[in-house]
Formats: structure tokens, C-alpha cells, sequence
């Protein structure tokens, strides 16, 4: 049996009211207006740093050694000459072993992903694929798509031992369906007439798979749980499903009024959320869309009763800010330039030769631990802290990335440059031990206290628009529920 094994997912803390975008562009008729809100990535947040995220609530209590491929599925990776795949791998500190590649230029690419990772497992060439779909899309202001796009990612991990949920069958369908593209030179995507994109492509690509998915495998609508698929038709949504015969309690929420459209991640994330209700017994049917439509069939088992402590869809939903501010929101984006001041951070010429060679414990966040009396260190130290020890070369790997701690102390630096000032960083006792200072996000100065407790979250460090580089680091953010 192939399938899921486990499943995880992210949302940004912040949501942005689509009255906020409306208000701010003098957009007041309400026949036109979008209800809801949408998930806003933070500045240093990107499609990289949130399948990070997915990532590690997905390998919550997973052995990380253990991972034999990672898929990274995205239309907005960081990189288009640099394996994406490769900087969340060690970020998650998998072993240099691991298979990784990059699916990506349409929005079925995480369920191309998924598939891909199932055919690897099913060959028996990987034990456990994890796949990561991931998008933070820019829509041009003043226009439709800003209102619709959310940033988000999902994560599946596929094997072949405690399947919480097998994959019975696929179905796919590939067009050349110009609605929406993005060529090298564009930084927002390009689209084309509403009508043409409802009607020509979601209503009839998303019903043709998943029609195609239930012919090819002999099935009823009465037989199937729940349907997944997207649609940022709020209308054509529903007409969806009811026309393949589904009922309304069938049809899984679209989740477009609470995160928005969030590209390849979005029936990955849809799916998750219907993982965590779903009980033993249940077939679920998902389906993408974008230049064409994959559909794949599940059966969920009794192991899903094992997946715990996982953040997922709901809780996530239910930790969140309002961002306030549309300026705030295009800042965050880099779609309003702002001075960085006489302090303002570039990335040396010399980092990414210091990022390779220390990659492990700049990315992966790894220390290093005494064999002798268990104490542990960051950054990782050949001679031990403890001195009633003091070993020398005898220490073993220690991550820290999945360790929570508590904040020992805090400053507000309002010199040194922040898209969201004041900039925050402070010393982190780990739980466990191990001690070093962080930046702080997720967070108002106000809201800090000496001893709160934080956990660490991958993020972009700096990002240098002229040498076109990002670099990654952990920061320190308040535990969210």
C-alpha cells in the first residue's frame, strides 16, 4: 500500500481584509467587492521559507534520516538557476542522499509533484517522498489578482509504511490553456478574461478529471467523502461539484475567503484540511487546475488516527493578525521601494562561500552536543561549555531548528533597518540547553516578555535586489496556538 503517511501545512500569521485593498484604491461599489481576507506572508516570508514551514509540521515526530526524496512544487521559487529544493533540504537537515527537484511554471505542479513521488515509491526506488508545494504570487495593485492571491504551502509525505491514506488512482489531463502566465520579465502575472478562465477552464478541466477519475475506477458520487479542488469562483466553485452530482456536504470548503488562491499549494492545502476530519473508510477525490487538471482518488485508513500535533489548516486558521495597513502589505512585497537608511543591510560578496562551507549550521541550524555530559551548543564548538567537563572533539550533530526555547532577553533597535520597524532580536535559552541571540518576528515590541516562550522559523535573512540573492536564516518567533 502508497500513500500518505503524514500531512502538514502553513499560513502566514498575517491576513489582509479585502476592504483594506478596496479602501486603499477608492474601490467602494459592493456589487464588485470580494468578501474575506487573505493570508499575507511577512517580509522575510517567500514560498521557500513557508514550504519550510509546511515541511517541518509534516515531519512533526517523523525520523528526518529516514526521508529518501523532496519534490518543492512553486510558480514563484526564489531561484530559477539554483536547485529550490536543495536550500529546503538542508534547511530540514536531511541527509546529502536525498533526491530533490523542482516542479514547477503551472499551478498543477503540486499535484505533478505528488504523483511523481507516488510512482517513485511505488517503484520501490524511494521508501519516503516528501513533497512540498509552496507559492507567495503577485498581483498587480489595483487589480483582480491582488485581491485573490494568498501565500501558503502544504506538505505530504508519501510512503509505503502507516498509510493514513492510499492512493487508489490518478487521472490527468495536460492543455495549452492561456488564462494565466508569467514570462521572465514580468514581476506580476498576466491574465486574461474572467469569463474565459471560469468558464472554459476551471468548468470544464477540473469536471473533465475528476469525471474521467470516477469512470476509470467505477465510482458513484454517493461514494466518495469529500471532493477537493480549487476555484477562485466562489459561485463556480459550488456549481462544480454539484454538477458532478456531489452534494454540498460533500464539496470541501475552498478555504478562498479565509487564505485566498495560493497557486500550486492550494488543493494541496485544501486536502489537508479535509485529512483533518476525515475518519477511516473515506475515499476523497482531489483535483488541480492549471493547464489541464490532475485528479487523484484516496482511501483513508485507520492510521489517520495516529497524525498528532499537527498545526495543519485549523489551527493555523485560527492563529492570525490583521495586517491594518494596504502600504504595510505592498512594503511587505517590495512592491513600494523604501529608503533602507545609512544602516541598511547588504549581503556580502563573501557570504555565499561562508554559507556552503557552514551550511549545516547556518541553514539546518545545527550544533553540537558532548557525547560526554550531553550538553549542548550553537553555534557547534569543539571543546564542551560545561566546565565541569571541558571535552575536547568528542561532540555529535545537534539541531536545534525543532527545539522550542524562551526568550532570556529582548531589545528594539529603531536605527538598524526593518520593513516592519522597530527591528527585534534577542537572546534564546533552548529547552534542553544551547543559547544564542536571534531576530525576532511575528511580533510588536509591546507584546515581548523575559521568559516567553519562542520557537524557531526559517525566514530570509537579507535580500539583495542587486546582486539578485537571497540568504536564509532562522528567526525567533512567539509560539503560535
Amino acid at each position: 500500500m502508497v500513500g500518505i503517511t503524514s500531512y502538514g501545512a502553513y499560513v502566514p500569521l498575517y491576513r489582509i481584509q479585502r476592504m483594506t485593498i478596496y479602501q486603499a484604491l477608492g474601490w467602494l461599489n459592493p456589487a464588485s467587492l470580494l468578501p474575506g481576507e487573505k493570508a499575507v506572508a511577512n517580509y522575510d516570508e517567500d514560498s521557500l521559507t513557508m514550504a519550510v514551514a509546511a515541511s517541518v509540521d509534516c515531519l512533526n515526530g517523523f525520523e528526518r534520516d529516514k526521508v529518501d526524496g523532496l519534490f518543492f512544487a512553486s510558480t514563484t521559487t526564489p531561484y530559477k538557476e539554483r536547485q529550490n529544493a536543495g536550500i529546503i533540504a538542508t534547511a530540514l537537515d536531511l541527509r546529502p542522499e536525498v533526491r530533490t527537484s523542482d516542479f514547477a511554471t503551472s499551478l498543477k505542479s503540486g499535484t505533478g509533484a505528488l504523483i511523481s513521488a507516488y510512482d517513485a515509491v511505488s517503484s520501490g526506488s524511494a521508501k519516503n517522498v516528501l513533497v512540498c508545494a509552496s507559492d507567495c504570487r503577485l498581483g498587480k495593485p489595483g487589480g483582480y489578482q491582488e485581491e485573490i492571491y494568498g501565500d501558503g504551502a502544504a506538505a505530504l509525505l508519501l510512503g509505503d509504511k502507516e498509510v493514513i491514506a492510499s492512493i487508489e488512482g490518478t487521472c490527468s489531463l495536460s492543455y495549452d490553456f492561456s488564462d494565466n502566465w508569467r514570462s521572465e520579465e514580468d514581476k506580476f502575472n498576466r491574465t486574461w478574461e474572467d469569463r474565459w478562465i471560469r468558464d472554459e477552464g476551471y468548468s470544464k478541466f477540473i469536471p473533465e478529471a475528476i469525471s474521467g477519475l470516477m469512470k476509470k475506477y467505477d465510482l458513484k458520487p454517493q461514494d466518495i467523502a469529500k471532493v477537493v479542488y480549487p476555484c477562485l469562483y466562489i459561485g463556480a466553485h459550488a456549481g462544480i461539484g454539484k454538477n458532478l452530482g456531489f452534494e454540498r456536504s460533500q464539496i470541501q470548503d475552498h478555504l478562498f475567503t479565509s487564505i485566498g488562491n495560493t497557486g500550486t499549494a492550494y488543493p494541496l492545502m485544501i486536502l489537508v484540511a479535509a485529512l483533518e476530519e476525515a475518519k477511516a473508510g473515506d475515499k476523497i477525490i482531489v483535483a488541480s487546475y492549471g493547464n489541464g487538471s490532475d485528479a487523484m482518488l484516496l482511501e483513508v485508513t485507520k492510521n489517520i488516527k495516529k497524525i498528532k500535533d499537527r498545526r495543519a489548516i485549523k489551527k493555523h486558521l485560527d492563529s492570525k493578525k490583521d495586517l491594518g495597513l494596504y502600504e504595510k502589505y505592498v512594503t511587505f512585497r517590495e512592491v513600494l521601494p523604501i529608503d533602507t537608511g545609512g544602516r541598511g543591510e547588504e549581503v556580502g560578496p563573501t557570504q555565499m562561500t561562508i554559507l556552503w562551507r557552514e551550511r549545516r549550521w547556518l541553514l539546518g541550524l545545527c550544533g553540537s552536543k558532548c557525547k560526554r555530559c550531553g550538553t549542548p551548543q550553537y553555534p557547534p564548538q569543539e571543546i564542551c561549555a560545561n566546565p565541569k567537563c571541558g571535552a575536547v572533539n568528542e561532540m555529535d550533530d545537534y539541531r536545534f531548528s525543532d527545539k522550542r526555547g524562551h526568550l532570556f532577553t529582548y531589545t528594539g533597535d529603531v536605527l538598524a533597518f526593518s520593513p516592519s520597524p522597530p527591528a527585534i532580536y534577542g537572546m534564546v535559552d533552548f529547552e534542553g540547553g544551547g543559547r544564542w541571540m536571534f531576530d525576532l518576528n511575528d511580533c510588536e515590541l509591546d507584546s515581548l516578555k523575559v521568559g516567553m516562550p519562542v520557537e524557531m522559523s526559517f525566514r530570509r535573512k537579507y535580500h539583495d535586489l542587486a546582486r539578485r540573492l537571497c540568504v536564509y536564516f532562522w528567526k525567533a518567533t512567539p509560539i503560535r496556538a
